[in-house]
C-alpha cells in the first residue's frame, strides 16, 4: 500500500524516494556545487552583474562653532528649521491680526441685578463698631466703640457691632431682627442668582455681622436667660429735651462722643421670637460652617424658650421703642420664629407650635383687616404663610399638618390675589404704586416686600409644575404674579410720574437730600459736636456723601416727593426697607429658569412619612 500526502492544492503528493535522501548526502552535494563553481575564473561583466560598482567612500563635512565641532548637514538642517518655524510663526501671527475678531459679548446686566448691587452697598454704610478694610463705603469709619462697655455685673461684655437702623445711630433691634432674616431668607431661596451676581459672599458677610452682633445682646452661650438687650442708643426728644442723644444730635457715627444709653427687656417675646427667627435662618445660610452654624441654632433655642416663658410685648409700658417701633402682638413673632426654628432644626415641636391653629388664630391667620396680607417689621404673617405653604408644596407632610398648611396655603392665594389691579383691596397711586399701607407716609417698605412674596410664590409655584392659581373662579397665570412685582419694582427705579429713582445712586435722578447724619456731613477732618452739625442737616445743598442703594422711605399717595433732609417721611432710608428690597431685586433679577433652591431649606429636616389618622371608634350597636 503506498503512502501519499494531502497536496493542499488539490492533488496526491507522492513521496519520492529521491526526497528521502540523508542530511549527510545533501550537504555533499552542495560542496561539489560550489567547488565547480569557483572554479572558474569570472570576468569584469561578470563580477560587474555579481558585485554592482565599487562603492566610492565620502569625506563627511563638519562646521566648527568655536565651542563644538558638528556635521555641516545636521547644521544646515537645525538652521533651516529654525528660519521655517520663525516665518511660519509670523505667517500665523500676521493672519491673526488681519482677520476681524468676533468677540463673544455677555448679556448685559437688567436693571434688577445693577440695582441689587447698590442696595448692598447700603449695609456697608450703616455698619457700626470696627470696620472691616474691605467695606468700600469712604467716607465712614469705626464707630461707637464703647457701647455695652464698662457696666459691671451686666451678662453682656460689649455690645460693638450691629447696624445703626436708619439715618441716625440708634441699633434698634427688632427691624434689625427682621432685616438680616429676610435677607438670610432670600440667600437660601436664590443663592444660584447672587452667586451669579458676584454677591453671593458679600450678603453672607453682611448677614454674619449683624448675626454675630446679635449673639452679644443676650447670654447665647446660655440654655435659658431671663432677659436681653432690646436697644442701644436712645431717641426721644419729647418735652423739650436738650439731652444729647441720636436724635437731638446731628453728628457723624465716628464723633458720638455722649453716653449711649442700652435698654434691657424681661418680658418681649416679639423681639426674641424675631432674633430667634433671624439666628435659625442665618444658621441655614451658614450650614456648611457647622460648629457656627450650630452656634446660632442653640442661641435661637434659647431666645425662642425666653420668648415663650417670660410673655410681654418689647414695646409695652412706655419703652421708647413704643415711639419708633412699636409691636402690635408677638402671636405672628411665635408662628414665624418655630417655623424657622423647624427648618434649623427638624424638630417636630416647632412644626407643631408653628401649626398650631390657637396660635395661628391669635396672629390673626383666620381674618382679614385692612393691613391682612402686609409683610413688615411689625407682622410677618403674610411672610408666614407662605414659608409654610412651602412645606406642603414640597414634602406634603400628611396628617396631622395638612389641615393647618392647607388653610396657611388657600390664604396665601387670598393675599396674592389682593396684589392684582383687578381687585380692589389695596389702592393705587396713578402711577401704578400699590398703596399697601393705605396713603399712609414711607410707603416703599412694604411694597418691596410684597414684591418678594409675589415673586417667590410664583417660583415655589413654578418648581412645583403648577402654572398658576386660583383668585374665586378665575385662574391666574404665575406670569401675572411676576408682572405685579416688575411693576412695583420699576415704579421704585424710576419707572414713576416724576422719572425719579429712589435708591440713591441708581439712575441719574434720585434724592440728594437723605436724611442721613453720616452722609449729610462732609469728610474734611473737622469735628462737630452735637448742634455743630445742625448747619449741615438744615443746609439746602445736595449731601456731600453719597449713600449708595439707600432706598429713601418713598412718595405720598399723590406720586409727589419732596427731596428735603429734614423730612424723613420722605427721605430717610432704613434696614428693614432695604433687606425688602434686596430680596426682590435677587429675586426679579437674571434668568427666569434659575428658579429657586428646592431643597437647602429643607436640609435640616428628617425624611416625612404622613402619619396615618387615628383608627374610627369600635363599632358597638
Amino acid at each position: 500500500m503506498s503512502m501519499y500526502g494531502r497536496d493542499p492544492w488539490g492533488g496526491s503528493l507522492e513521496i519520492n524516494a529521491a526526497d528521502s535522501a540523508t542530511d549527510d548526502d545533501r550537504s555533499r552535494n552542495l560542496n561539489d556545487l560550489d567547488r565547480a563553481a569557483l572554479s572558474r575564473p569570472l570576468d569584469e561583466t561578470q563580477q560587474s552583474w555579481l558585485l554592482g560598482p565599487a562603492e566610492q567612500k565620502k569625506k563627511k563635512k563638519y562646521v566648527d562653532l568655536g565651542c563644538i565641532i558638528v556635521s555641516r548637514k545636521i547644521f544646515v538642517w537645525t538652521v533651516g528649521s529654525i528660519v521655517a518655524a520663525a516665518l511660519l510663526v509670523g505667517l500665523i501671527t500676521v493672519i491673526v491680526e488681519a482677520v476681524p475678531r468676533h468677540r463673544h459679548n455677555h448679556t448685559p446686566a437688567d436693571n434688577y441685578t445693577l440695582a441689587l448691587h447698590k442696595a448692598l452697598m447700603f449695609f456697608n454704610a450703616q455698619k457700626s463698631g470696627k470696620l472691616p478694610k474691605h467695606n468700600n463705603v469712604s467716607w465712614r469709619g469705626s464707630s461707637c466703640l464703647s457701647d455695652g462697655k464698662g457696666k459691671q455685673g451686666s451678662f453682656y461684655k460689649d455690645l460693638v457691632g450691629g447696624y445703626y437702623d436708619a439715618g441716625d445711630a440708634i441699633k434698634f433691634h427688632f427691624p434689625a431682627s427682621f432685616a438680616m432674616t429676610m435677607l438670610s431668607w432670600s440667600v437660601i431661596e436664590y443663592s444660584a442668582k447672587y452667586e451669579a451676581t458676584g454677591e453671593l459672599n458679600h450678603v453672607k458677610e453682611i448677614i454674619k455681622w449683624g448675626a454675630d452682633y446679635f449673639l452679644k445682646t443676650f447670654n447665647s452661650s446660655s440654655d435659658t436667660i431671663n432677659t436681653m438687650v432690646a436697644q442701644v442708643g436712645t431717641g426721644d426728644t419729647s418735652g423739650g429735651s436738650t439731652t444729647p442723644n441720636d436724635h437731638y444730635c446731628w453728628m457723624r457715627p465716628e464723633d458720638i462722643d455722649y453716653e449711649r444709653l442700652v435698654t434691657e427687656c424681661s418680658h418681649c417675646s416679639d423681639l426674641a421670637a424675631e432674633m430667634a427667627a433671624a439666628l435659625a435662618s442665618a444658621s441655614i445660610v451658614f450650614k456648611d460652617n457647622k460648629a457656627y452654624s450650630q452656634k446660632l441654632v442653640h442661641g435661637a433655642r434659647t431666645l425662642f424658650q425666653f420668648a415663650r416663658d417670660q410673655r410681654g410685648r418689647y414695646s409695652e409700658r412706655g419703652s421708647e421703642a413704643a415711639i419708633f417701633y412699636n409691636s402690635t402682638s408677638y402671636w405672628d413673632e411665635f408662628v414665624w420664629g418655630g417655623a424657622w426654628l423647624y427648618y434649623a432644626t427638624g424638630n417636630n415641636s416647632y412644626l407643631q407650635l408653628a401649626t398650631n391653629p390657637g396660635i395661628a388664630k391669635h396672629a390673626g391667620a383666620f381674618w382679614g383687616g385692612p393691613d391682612y396680607g402686609v409683610l413688615s417689621w411689625d407682622n410677618k404673617l403674610a411672610g408666614t404663610q407662605l414659608l409654610l405653604s412651602r412645606l406642603r408644596l414640597f414634602l406634603s407632610p400628611g396628617y396631622p399638618y395638612e389641615e393647618i398648611l392647607r388653610t396657611f396655603h388657600n390664604q396665601t392665594s387670598i393675599i396674592m390675589c389682593s396684589y392684582l389691579p383687578i381687585f380692589t383691596k389695596f389702592n393705587r397711586t396713578r402711577g401704578g404704586l400699590i398703596e399697601l399701607n393705605h396713603g399712609r407716609p414711607q410707603p416703599l417698605q412694604y411694597v418691596v416686600n410684597a414684591a418678594f412674596l409675589a415673586t417667590l410664590y410664583s417660583d415655589y409655584l413654578e418648581a412645583a409644575d403648577t402654572p398658576g392659581w386660583y383668585c374665586g373662579p378665575n385662574f391666574y397665570s404665575t406670569d401675572v404674579l411676576r408682572d405685579f412685582a416688575k411693576t412695583q419694582i420699576d415704579y421704585i427705579l424710576g419707572k414713576n410720574p416724576r422719572k425719579m429713582s429712589y435708591v440713591v445712586g441708581f439712575g441719574n435722578h434720585y434724592p440728594k437730600h437723605v436724611h442721613h447724619r453720616g452722609a449729610s456731613i462732609p469728610k474734611n477732618k473737622i469735628r462737630y459736636n452735637c448742634k455743630g452739625g445742625w448747619k449741615w442737616r438744615d443746609t439746602t445743598k445736595p449731601n456731600p456723601n453719597t449713600l449708595v442703594g439707600a432706598m429713601v422711605a418713598g412718595p405720598d399717595r399723590h406720586d409727589g416727593f419732596r427731596d428735603v433732609r429734614t423730612n424723613y417721611n420722605y427721605t430717610e432710608p432704613t434696614i428693614a426697607g432695604n433687606a425688602g428690597l434686596v430680596a426682590a431685586l435677587v429675586a426679579l433679577s437674571g434668568d427666569k429658569t434659575t428658579g429657586i433652591d428646592k431643597n437647602t431649606i429643607f436640609s435640616a429636616v428628617p425624611p416625612m412619612f404622613p402619619t396615618p389618622p387615628p383608627p374610627p371608634a369600635p363599632w358597638r350597636p
